[in-house]
C-alpha cells in the first residue's frame, strides 16, 4: 500500500492526527489496525497480535469466508482451536462450501482442481454436522450450521421478490443446488454471559 499513492494518500490524509505505521504487511494508527499473516503460522499470528495490543479479554467476532476450505484439516483445526483458547468470549462465523460428497460436489471440486484450485481441508466440508463438529472439537461452547438455502428460505418474501427483480434468474434450481452447497456456520465462547448462544437465524 505505501507504494501505491492511490491505496496510501487516502490513509495518510484520513489519518493525519494519530501516529500512522503502514510497511508491507500491516497499518496501525489509533483508530484501526491491519495485520497481514499466515493463518497456517498461528505462533507468528498470535505474536503479531501481540505487538499490536490486541486485548483477547474483550468480546470478538471471527467472520471467515471460504478461508479454512483452503488450509489443511489440521492447520484449521490449529486456527479454530487457537481462537478457541485465547478469546473465552467470542463468535466465529464461517461461510464456506458444505455438502461436498454428492454429484454436485464433486463436479465443483474437480472444476477448480482444473483451475488449479487445491481446497485441501474439504474433508471437513461433508455436511453440517462436520463443520459443527470441527468447533465443538476444538472447544467452542455452542455450534451451529445452516446450508445457505436454508437461510435464503428464511428472508423475508418481499426481499426475495425484490432480489428476484433486480437479478432475472431463469435456472432457480441450479441455484437452489448451489445454495444447498455453501453453509454458514456460527461457534460461541461466553464467558462473560453476554447470551452469545441466543445468535442465530
Amino acid at each position: 500500500m505505501r507504494t501505491k499513492p492511490p491505496l496510501s494518500k487516502p490513509l495518510i490524509e484520513t489519518h493525519s492526527t494519530d501516529s500512522l505505521l503502514l510497511d508491507a504487511n500491516s497499518l496501525d494508527s489509533d483508530r484501526y489496525c491491519l495485520i497481514g499473516a499466515d493463518l497456517r503460522d498461528i505462533s507468528s499470528l498470535d505474536e503479531k497480535l501481540k505487538k499490536f495490543h490486541l486485548n483477547t479479554e474483550l468480546p470478538t467476532v471471527f467472520v471467515s469466508e471460504c478461508v479454512l476450505v483452503y488450509m489443511s484439516p489440521s492447520h484449521s483445526s490449529n486456527l479454530v482451536r487457537w481462537a478457541s483458547d485465547t478469546f473465552h468470549t467470542a463468535m466465529f462465523i464461517n461461510y464456506e462450501q458444505v455438502n461436498m460428497g454428492d454429484r454436485f460436489g464433486q463436479v465443483m471440486i474437480e472444476n477448480l482442481q482444473h483451475r488449479n484450485c487445491n481446497l485441501a481441508g474439504v474433508e471437513v466440508c461433508q455436511s453440517l454436522d462436520s463443520q459443527r463438529e470441527r468447533f465443538l472439537r476444538s472447544a467452542w461452547e455452542h455450534a451451529d450450521a445452516l446450508d445457505m438455502m436454508t437461510v435464503y428460505s428464511m428472508l423475508p418474501q418481499e426481499d426475495v421478490e425484490r432480489i428476484e427483480r433486480l437479478e432475472f434468474l431463469d435456472e432457480k434450481e441450479l441455484l437452489q443446488q448451489l445454495l444447498q452447497h455453501y453453509s454458514i456456520c456460527w461457534a460461541t465462547k461466553d464467558k462473560l454471559n453476554l447470551g452469545l448462544v441466543h445468535l442465530a437465524f
